[in-house]
């Protein structure tokens, strides 16, 4: 499969509300209208779902519409003391580790933050079921995974998700899951189908963990290898939102983000035309370091920098719903861990980290570090 991967900010800030790049590829990608994608391509998660991620003009409008019913600034607001506590959980759990022993802080902290809160969120109570879903959370961003894996994951995630709407649906809560179910609109597609619900819910889960366990990992990271920037904020010259915002732009948590199509031909200001069915890759990671926005240190991580403009949550009406929630995660989550352990360091050095294993999701396999 072949796509254009727009990494400038200006050329992706326009095509991303440009009317004539689609997200569907049921209306507007030959590859999939002609059966061309296999069932057990890497990727295919990431298209085959019918949610908000893959809607087109008026279907956009209506999911969009019905989610914001459910999912609310309400909603979100109201989470912050249950994430406090979550953090403070966790870091309880950290101070009891023995002194100079090595920590997996992306698995002990940045990972389980959001997997909590996603679980909180849908009302999800049920620990086997939690931990199905981190399984197929990790599967999904796995964009070199096996025809077998591809599948199982696939299988698995409706499985976890019927199951979770079927409770929902016999006991609704004060939960996203039950106010996906209960929420109405006007006119035939007054509420959502069975599947555009359970795909919303994949949506959430996908779109509103991975991300914010990269924003943590990334800044943590980028704050241990360079004291100098963690100081500016210790000094007042720099605050825990710049830290977040300059993250987001030095390292998006999502590289690439698949796809969207060309609904007719579109030529660029380059004179590079994109023709009508052509996929389309945004290369956010790329964008956040665009030189013709951020000038000749544009690859340099600073706190202070007065203009972190960046698309990390993408722009225009497919913005992400989910951006408050992971700002609000990471505002409460890192002040939390490094005023509780204000000698934290790295336990390795910068070239014994690998990157995960994705084309999509931008962070580490693994954050070794010591507390004290």
């Amino acid at each position: 499969m072949v796509a254009w991967a727009i990494s400038t900010q200006s050329t992706l800030k326009r095509l991303l509300t440009d009317p004539r790049v689609s997200k569907d590829p049921r209306q507007h990608w030959p590859a999939w209208i002609n059966g061309e994608i296999s069932q057990e391509w890497p990727l295919i998660t990431w298209v085959a779902v019918e949610n908000m991620f893959t809607s087109y003009g008026t279907d956009h409008r209506r999911l969009r519409t019905l989610i914001s019913k459910a999912f609310t600034a309400r909603r979100t607001a109201a989470l912050r003391p249950r994430i406090e506590e979550m953090c403070a959980d966790l870091l309880d759990t950290l101070a009891a580790t023995e002194s100079g022993e090595v920590v997996d802080l992306r698995d002990a902290y940045a990972y389980p933050v959001p997997i909590q809160v996603i679980s909180e969120l849908f009302g999800m109570d049920d620990e086997h079921l939690v931990a199905r879903m981190r399984r197929v959370v990790d599967s999904i961003f796995h964009t070199s995974a096996t025809p077998e894996e591809v599948t199982a994951t696939y299988t698995e995630l409706y499985s976890v998700l019927g199951e979770l709407v079927a409770t929902k649906r016999e006991n609704p809560g004060d939960d996203l899951t039950s106010g996906l179910l209960a929420v109405r609109g006007e006119g035939d597609d007054a509420k959502l189908s069975e599947k555009e619900l359970t795909d919303t819910l994949a949506l959430f889960l996908s779109a509103g963990h991975e991300t914010t366990v990269n924003l943590l990992d990334n800044a943590i990271h980028a704050l241990l290898t360079r004291p100098e920037q963690l100081e500016h904020v210790r000094a007042g010259r720099a605050t825990w939102e710049d830290v977040v915002e300059e993250t987001l732009r030095y390292s998006a948590p999502v590289a690439n983000l698949p796809l969207r199509y060309a609904v007719e031909d579109i030529e660029l200001d380059s004179g590079v035309v994109l023709r009508k069915g052509d996929a389309i890759v945004a290369a956010y990671a790329a964008a956040g370091r665009d030189p013709q926005v951020h000038g000749e240190d544009a690859d340099r991580f600073d706190v202070t920098r007065n203009l972190k403009n960046h698309l990390a949550f993408g722009h225009g009406v497919h913005l992400c719903v989910g951006a408050p929630l992971a700002r609000l995660e990471a505002m409460i989550a890192l002040p939390a861990l490094f005023e509780r352990f204000p000698r934290l360091s790295l336990a390795v050095g910068q070239d014994a980290l690998e990157p995960v294993e994705s084309f999509i999701s931008n962070g580490h396999r693994t954050l070794p570090v010591r507390l004290s």
